[in-house]
């Protein structure tokens, strides 16, 4: 189980995203993001060395609230061959400089994911250390998962409900005060 330190990081992960996410494709809003931390999940890296996050923001600068979910991992050193894919460098109160990165582009998460539809990894909770979290549900457990992708702007409602779902996650965050749910990653099964 990874270890979660009660520090601080500076900068703060919501200011590296603020930073970070108005350069991306899914981004919907114009100028920089005002986010809040909504909800999440963590992964563990079975070799202990990376920290795997699903962090779940909403954008509160615009007209109407939006949800992103981004994926990071968090490392002590850098990953060769990611440098596009840097959220940004922060100063954990711990460990010292961590390289944060999204996701999707390292090779653990990746992993770890796999792993995740295969049955072997079980979602955490987010902040409190050695539990799991019962709002993150795999449908298709078990499956071979070749081809990951991830909801960036996930929307409330059940992939269950379609026939050809295949293997999702759906996780759980805030809409209106409200507590909703829907897919966070799809998978293409072997």
């Amino acid at each position: 189980m990874a270890t979660i330190h009660r520090t601080t990081m500076n900068p703060t992960k919501l200011e590296l995203l603020e930073a970070w996410l108005p350069g991306q494709p899914f981004y919907a809003g114009a100028g920089t993001p005002r986010l809040e931390k909504n909800a999440g999940f963590r992964l563990d890296d079975p070799a202990g060395e990376v920290g795997i996050e699903f962090v779940i923001v909403t954008d509160v600068s615009g007209p109407e609230p939006v949800v992103y979910h981004v994926p990071q991992t968090y490392r002590a050193e850098p990953l060769e061959g990611a440098e596009a894919a840097l959220v940004g460098t922060s100063e954990h109160g711990v460990l010292g400089t961590r390289y944060i990165y999204d996701g999707a582009a390292d090779p653990v998460w990746r992993d770890v994911v796999r792993e995740l539809f295969g049955g072997t990894q079980q979602p955490q909770a987010q902040s409190v250390p050695e539990t799991a979290e019962p709002g993150v549900r795999v449908a298709g457990a078990g499956a071979d998962a070749q081809h990951v992708e991830i909801v960036r702007r996930p929307v409330p409602g059940d992939p269950a409900d379609h026939a050809d779902a295949g293997a999702f996650v759906v996780g759980f965050w805030f809409a209106g005060g409200t507590r909703v749910t829907g897919t966070l990653l799809r998978a293409a099964v072997a």
